[in-house]
């Protein structure tokens, strides 16, 4: 039997699913009431990591990469005596000891005397160099994404499978749910506007987990060029957050320690494109709140008056440590979210932006000559529109026709129940 019926028959009992080319799949039922929920990295460990015996592996990972016992899969890989050439390590590095924007640089691992090869920033032809120098024979992804397009890891996912392509490596994603659900929403990226936060033509809360965006890039981005396999989630549906579900939560990334930060980045993100507005880096709230020297208790009282679906604000006052504004003080809101399934973080932090752009402190921020909200949002248009007093409505009804698109686009892809897929 060829390795791909292999990782067929070892999970098909329990909804695992194997596949090239990014095609349709059969979709994960909904969750039994009290059924455990298990991740593909939890999935493969219970299978004695059938799917690399006797192949020399390449691992894409950070410190979201655990059982629920906080144990990591390359620690318990390594002492289980899979073949491992080497480790890559995206944005803050494999182990997570780096800030935004920064790596760990290319060393070895101190627990398991691993290459780890800074992959942060690299470009498909230096993947291929890495997975070279590496000898791997197949890439394994697990990496716990949050469901942003501006958030780093899925483009370590899409330049890691374009090089697996070019090389001819099997590609394994070791799915982890969307810690936001599968919703999809807000703008769509255009041409022009393409940069490190926001590179390929997804909506700006894509709302797929690693596994389906993999089958997406496969499918509509990379010719199905992939040797693409996945193994999926058990008893895990689209309709449930973090935090509901027996899965451990590590922090992602520095700056969203909480499934409370999660929810909000799609949209607070936005913020990071606003120079007079800290977005919370540098306090213990980060991207839950947001303030500015040049605000008071009004901005707030503007917004909380818009009676946005599933939020409160609190009026609030910070002194971020690092970042903007560090060792000054802030005065402006925190997020409170009081209802998960009807709160829109885009929507929300639109309402945030349209409010705070009537204050004179306001400025958004430049990046050179390009506005880091454009390339944030993915175009012009969300500055524009809000520079000349445009409304909520006005803002998110002009996305709706491209989101409407993306939809119908990404809809053979997905692999989880999920509302109005």
């Amino acid at each position: 039997m060829k390795r791909r019926g292999l990782l067929s028959a070892a999970l098909a009992g329990a909804g695992g699913v194997s596949m090239g080319a990014g095609g349709a799949g059969p979709a994960g039922a909904a969750a039994p009431a009290g059924q455990r929920l298990l991740t593909g990295m939890d999935r493969l460990a219970a299978d004695g990591w059938a799917a690399l015996r006797g192949e020399r592996a390449g691992i894409v990972a950070n410190p979201t990469a655990v059982d629920r016992e906080y144990r990591h899969l390359v620690d318990r890989m390594h002492a289980d005596g899979v073949s491992i050439g080497g480790i890559f390590g995206p944005e803050h590095g494999f182990r997570g000891s780096a800030q935004a924007g920064g790596s760990e640089g290319t060393g070895v691992d101190a627990r398991t005397g691993l290459t780890v090869y800074d992959a942060y920033l690299a470009t498909v032809d230096t993947w291929a160099q890495m997975f070279t120098a590496a000898g791997v024979r197949v890439i394994v992804f697990d990496i716990q994404d949050i469901g942003a397009r501006f958030y780093t890891y899925i483009y370590t996912l899409y330049d890691s499978m374009a090089a697996a392509a070019r090389l001819g490596l099997r590609y394994l994603v070791l799915d982890r749910p969307n810690p936001i659900g599968g919703r999809a929403y807000g703008p769509m990226m255009t041409d022009g506007f393409t940069s490190g936060v926001g590179r390929l033509k997804l909506v700006q809360q894509h709302g797929m987990t690693v596994g389906e965006l993999a089958r997406f890039y496969n499918g509509e981005f990379l010719g199905g060029k992939v040797d693409l396999e996945l193994v999926t989630c058990r008893g895990w549906d689209a309709r449930r957050f973090a935090g509901e579900r027996d899965l451990p939560w590590v922090l992602p990334s520095p700056n969203v320690p909480t499934p409370d930060t999660a929810l909000v980045y799609p949209g607070t993100g936005m913020f990071e494109g606003v120079s007079a507005l800290s977005e919370g880096r540098g306090t213990t709230r980060p991207f839950e709140l947001i303030g500015g020297p040049g605000f008071d208790y009004r901005w707030g009282d503007r917004v909380a008056a818009l009676n946005l679906p599933g939020v409160e604000f609190r009026e609030a006052y910070f002194t971020p440590t690092f970042n903007k504004f560090a060792g000054e003080l802030c005065a402006g809101v925190e997020v409170k979210v009081v209802d998960r399934t009807a709160f829109d973080p885009i929507r929300t932090a639109v309402g945030m932006l349209v409010e705070a752009r009537k204050e004179a402190a306001f400025r958004w921020r430049l990046d050179g000559s390009r506005y880091w909200i454009d390339l944030l949002t993915g175009s012009a248009r969300l500055r524009t529109t809000i520079d000349a007093g445009g409304s909520v409505a006005d803002v998110v009804g002009a996305w709706a026709g491209e989101l409407a698109t993306f939809e119908a686009q990404r809809r053979k892809y997905l692999l989880y129940p999920r509302s109005g897929a």
